[in-house]
C-alpha cells in the first residue's frame, strides 16, 4: 500500500470510527454559565465602550503603543454582536438560529479570542523593545509600521475564521439542535486537526514570546535605580502591564486551551466513552465563558500602559460626576 492510499485509509477509518459509535446525550449545563456571561459581557461591554470613546475622541495624538492598544479594545469588541447568541445557546441547550448565525457566531468567537491574544503579544514585545531599548531606533517604534502590522494581524484573523463559513454546520442530536459541540460526530477529524494547529500558531507561539520579552524586560526594570523619579514610575508601570498580561494568558486563555485539546482528542480516540466526555465538556464550556473575562481584563492594561488614557479616563469620569451633581 502506497502511502497516499494509507493516509485515505486512515482518514476514511477514523471519520468511520467517530460517526459510527453509539451517539453520547449532551448533559444540561445548568443556569451558571448563562448567568456568568451575562455579567462578564454586561461589565466588557461598558469597559470597551467607555475604552472606545476615550482612545477615539479624547487622545488627539496616539503613539506606536496606543495603536496596539486601541487594535485589542476592537477585538474585544467583536465578541459583543455573538454575546446575546451565545446566552441563548447555554440557556436552551438548543441552537435555534439556524446555520449561518452558527457560522458566524464562531467565527466572532475565533477573531476575539486570537486577536486579543496576537495584540497582547505585540503589546509585550513593543513594551519591551520601547523600555530596553530605549534609546534605539527600532522600525517596532514607529507608528505607520505598527499600523501595517495591525493590518497584518486583522488579515490573519480573518484567514483562521473564515473557513467556519464553509465547513462548519449544525447538528440535530436528542431534538435539539447543536452549534460546535464536542458530541457532533462530523468533521471530528478535521476539528482535532485545526485544534491543534491553532494551539500552537494561537497560543502557544504567543504565550512563549511574551513570556520571553516580558522576562526580559522584568530583568530589565529590576535593575533601574528607583530613587529617579522616572525610574520609578516606569517600573511600577511595567510590572502591572506585567502581571495584568500573565493573568489574562494564563487564567482566561490557558484553561480553554487545554480543556478543548482534551474534548477533541478524547472525541477523536475514545468516542464511546460517554461520560469522559460530558465531564470534558462541562468543563470546556466553562473555560470558554472564563475566557470571555478578558474583554473585562484588557481595559487595565490601557490604564497601567498609557499616561494619556488615564488623563482621559480621569477626565470622563470628573465630567460625569458634574452631570451627576446638577
Amino acid at each position: 500500500m502506497d502511502n497516499k492510499s494509507f493516509t485515505t485509509s486512515y482518514w476514511e477509518v477514523s471519520s468511520n470510527d467517530s460517526t459510527g459509535s453509539p451517539s453520547c446525550k449532551p448533559e444540561e449545563l445548568g443556569a451558571f454559565i448563562p448567568i456568568f456571561l451575562s455579567l462578564v459581557f454586561s461589565i466588557g461591554f461598558m469597559l470597551n465602550s467607555i475604552s472606545l470613546w476615550i482612545f477615539w475622541f479624547c487622545i488627539k495624538r496616539w503613539s506606536a503603543g496606543m495603536v496596539l492598544q486601541f487594535n485589542l479594545a476592537l477585538a474585544d469588541a467583536i465578541i459583543t454582536p455573538a454575546a446575546p447568541f451565545m446566552i441563548i445557546y447555554f440557556s436552551l441547550s438548543h441552537w435555534p438560529f439556524g446555520q449561518f448565525l452558527c457560522q458566524l457566531k464562531v467565527f466572532l468567537l475565533s477573531t476575539n479570542m486570537y486577536g486579543s491574544i496576537y495584540f497582547l503579544t505585540l503589546i509585550s514585545i513593543h513594551r519591551y523593545i520601547a523600555v530596553v531599548h530605549c534609546t534605539k531606533k527600532t522600525i517596532f517604534k514607529e507608528e505607520k509600521f505598527v499600523k501595517l502590522v495591525c493590518v497584518g494581524v486583522w488579515v490573519l484573523l480573518f484567514a483562521q475564521g473564515f473557513p467556519f463559513f464553509f465547513v462548519l454546520k449544525t447538528t440535530e442530536m436528542n431534538n435539539s439542535t447543536h452549534c460546535l459541540s464536542i458530541h457532533q460526530d462530523e468533521l471530528v477529524v478535521l476539528y482535532f486537526v485545526w485544534n491543534t494547529a491553532i494551539l500552537f500558531t494561537g497560543y502557544i507561539i504567543p504565550f512563549c514570546a511574551s513570556i520571553v520579552c516580558y522576562s526580559l524586560l522584568a530583568s530589565f526594570i529590576v535593575k533601574l535605580n528607583i530613587n529617579q523619579l522616572k525610574s520609578k514610575y516606569m517600573k511600577r508601570k511595567s510590572m502591572q502591564m506585567i502581571l495584568v498580561s500573565l493573568v489574562i494568558f494564563i487564567i482566561c486563555f490557558l484553561p480553554v486551551h487545554v480543556s478543548r485539546t482534551l474534548g477533541v482528542t478524547l472525541k477523536l480516540f475514545h468516542p464511546d466513552q460517554c461520560q469522559s466526555l460530558n465531564i470534558v465538556e462541562l468543563v470546556y464550556y466553562k473555560c470558554l465563558a472564563l475566557s470571555s473575562s478578558n474583554c473585562c481584563l484588557d481595559p487595565l492594561l490601557y490604564f497601567f500602559a498609557s499616561k494619556k488614557f488615564q488623563g482621559s479616563l480621569s477626565n470622563v469620569v470628573s465630567s460625569l460626576r458634574c452631570c451627576n451633581r446638577r
